[in-house]
């Protein structure tokens, strides 16, 4: 008797869970029917990471690098897997190494970032790190694993939560990673990834009102367009570098309050 193989589902990872495009539509890529996300995927990935933002910033950021820490040891364990979806096993350890690089990071941020500014008169005035909010991603077409997470770490280690949309040609990759984020110690909706189309679901989350910044990395000839459509709610839009690992790519994604308290007597 001859088994048949179990075909892999190729969906979405919105909330923490894998669902299948609303719409049922479907594209193909790397030999694979992939989902192609809807505007309503959209809004319902923008909604879970809204609602997962208030848990996510309030983490201290100590515990935020040990799940950072915690994503990269599940894909050290997905290493045979993401290597046969990207470009060979040298990708998956520039990634792996660079969300670990990141995780050491963030309990450090508010240190190097931050200062206590010298001002004229009896006060204390203090600059301080705070994330930006729920970041839309638009990933890199390649390389199909480092762009993404290059591109994601630096955006959670601060504290923000991220609707990512994938390379459209090489989207395999970003759905293995979504399934080594689910069994780590990452709370859902912290990152949302959606496979499809950029250019058609870029202006879409561009202009929605409750995102609070857009990453352009990943796109050509679209980004007038956007920038103009991130104005409506003076969205703050990020040109970052796909092959960068940076403190100033996690400084991108955070907004630098100034406090000023007066000095007791």
């Amino acid at each position: 008797m001859t088994r048949l193989g179990v075909k892999k589902t190729y969906k979405l990872y919105i909330g923490g869970e894998f669902p299948r495009s609303e719409s049922g539509r479907t594209y193909e890529a790397e030999g694979a029917n992939v989902a192609r996300a809807s505007r309503k995927d959209l809004r319902d990935a923008i909604r879970a990471a809204r609602a997962a933002f208030a848990g996510w910033s309030g983490r201290t950021a100590y515990n935020r690098g040990q799940i950072l820490y915690r994503m990269a040891e599940m894909m050290e364990a997905r290493r045979g897997l993401l290597a046969g979806l990207c470009d060979g096993e040298a990708e998956v350890d520039a990634a792996i190494d660079r969300m670990v690089w990141y995780a050491g990071w963030a309990d450090k941020i508010a240190q190097v970032l931050g200062s206590s500014n010298a001002v004229a008169g009896p006060y204390f005035n203090f600059t301080v790190p705070e994330p930006t909010g729920v970041v839309g991603i638009l990933a890199p077409e390649g390389p199909a694993l480092a762009g993404l997470v290059s591109r994601i770490a630096p955006a959670i280690v601060g504290g923000n939560t991220v609707v990512a949309v994938t390379s459209d040609s090489r989207p395999l990759a970003a759905v293995e990673l979504a399934e080594a984020l689910a069994t780590s110690d990452l709370p859902g909706g912290v990152v949302n990834i959606l496979t499809g189309f950029k250019a058609e679901l870029a202006p879409w989350l561009a202009g929605h009102m409750d995102v609070n910044a857009i990453d352009v990395t990943g796109v050509d000839g679209q980004v007038a367009e956007l920038e103009r459509l991130a104005a409506e709610n003076v969205k703050r839009v990020i040109h970052g570098a796909a092959g960068e690992q940076s403190l100033w790519e996690i400084a991108a994604f955070m907004e630098l309050k100034t406090v000023w308290h007066p000095i007791g007597r």
